[in-house]
Formats: C-alpha cells, structure tokens, sequence
C-alpha cells in the first residue's frame, strides 16, 4: 500500500523542497514545472478536497489559496510535521491510498502528486474503486504523477536515463510501480470515471477522471 516507501520519506522530509525546486540533480526533470503541475492539479480540483500524500504541504496551500477545504492523508510522520507547521488547523492524519479514516464531510474531488505510483496495480485499481464508491456523480480524481505510455517509450526512457548516468532514477524507474497509460484507463473507464491523460513533463501526466 506504499507504506514500504515511507521510510525514504521520512529521512526525504528536510530536503524534499530542495529537491523539487533544484535544477542541479538527477531528478530535475521529473519535477521540471514543479510549480506549474501543481497550479493545474488545484485549478481542476471542484469543492472539498481528499489529498493523499500530502508531504510538505505544497499542493495544499494551493489548493488553501483557491479556496477548497482540504482533508490531508499522509503515512509520513515527518512530513506531517512540515504541513503541520504550515497549517495548524488542518484536518491532517495519518493514513495512504487504501487505509485512511473516515471525514465528518464527504469530498469532491480526490488529489494527488508524486504519489500514486508507490501503488501496485492491484493496490490501483482497489483504490480505484473505492474512490468510484466515495465520489458522487461529476465527483473527480485529479492526479499528477509519473507513468509510460507504452512499453516502448518505458525501455526509451530507461536507455536515456541510463545513458545520463542517473543511476539513482534509473533505479527508482525500473523497481517502483509505475503504470502504463493504458493501463490506467482501463481501471478508470472500468470503475465508472471518464479519464484525460495531459503530458507535463518527460515524466509527469496529468490525470483528471470524472465519475459518471
């Protein structure tokens, strides 16, 4: 349920910012447009929110500033404690993708970023369909996170990846889960969303689905 990845958070947490922002390490392309990936999640978001993986809290303010209650999920206790100190009176717990308490409101709209690949596909396609089951009709998802279009453009990226010694990315892409576009839309279009894919970066799509 992602709850492997958590420990890398904790020990990410006081440099996670730097990192997004930097254009000087080897992931700078896959945050390339950071901001800007972040201005379209919020933009697309409707209502009251349900943000997983709500890290240092960046997402949120922006989310905060258009105007939306936000109801953060996150396992990471340290990064908690960064969104925490952001915004103290936030309704923020712990909790991932598939395991998270129950909010006295019900929500809108379903966020996240950078995130939704630390889930299998089974582990996907569940929290698919639990998402399907909490959101009413016009409810949306709206995520932004890294994927491949096909298994072609997986092995092109790779042998780029390789070729710039990034050995750190190239591991994370060749053990994480990230899916495949087609992938993706099967288990929206199955659990009654409409799904758009929009390109961001080399990495990151856009994921915007709407219940039926």
């Amino acid at each position: 349920m992602g709850r492997e990845f958590v420990d890398m958070f904790e020990d990410w947490a006081d440099s996670y910012d730097d990192t997004v922002n930097s254009r000087d390490n080897e992931y700078h392309e896959v945050f390339e447009n950071y901001d800007s990936i972040l201005t379209k999640v919020a933009k697309r978001a409707k209502g009251r929110v349900l943000e997983f993986g709500v890290g240092t809290g960046n997402l949120t303010e922006k989310l905060r500033k258009s105007g939306h209650e936000v109801y953060g999920i996150e396992p990471s206790k340290a990064m908690r404690e960064k969104t925490r100190t952001r915004f103290p009176e936030m309704k923020l717990v712990d909790g991932d993708f598939l395991q998270y308490p129950e909010f006295e409101h019900p929500v809108e709209t379903i966020v996240s970023t950078y995130a939704f690949h630390h889930l299998t596909d089974d582990e996907k396609e569940l929290a698919i369909r639990k998402y399907s089951e909490r959101l009413p009709k016009g409810g949306k998802i709206v995520f932004a996170d890294t994927l491949f279009e096909d298994r072609e453009a997986k092995m092109r990226l790779l042998q780029r990846v390789e070729e710039q010694g990034y050995n750190n990315l190239l591991h994370d892409l060749k053990t994480e889960y990230y899916p495949f576009l087609e992938t993706l839309k099967e288990m929206f279009t199955t659990n009654g969303f409409s799904v758009n894919f929009t390109r961001l970066n080399r990495y990151v799509f856009l994921i915007e689905a709407v219940k039926i």
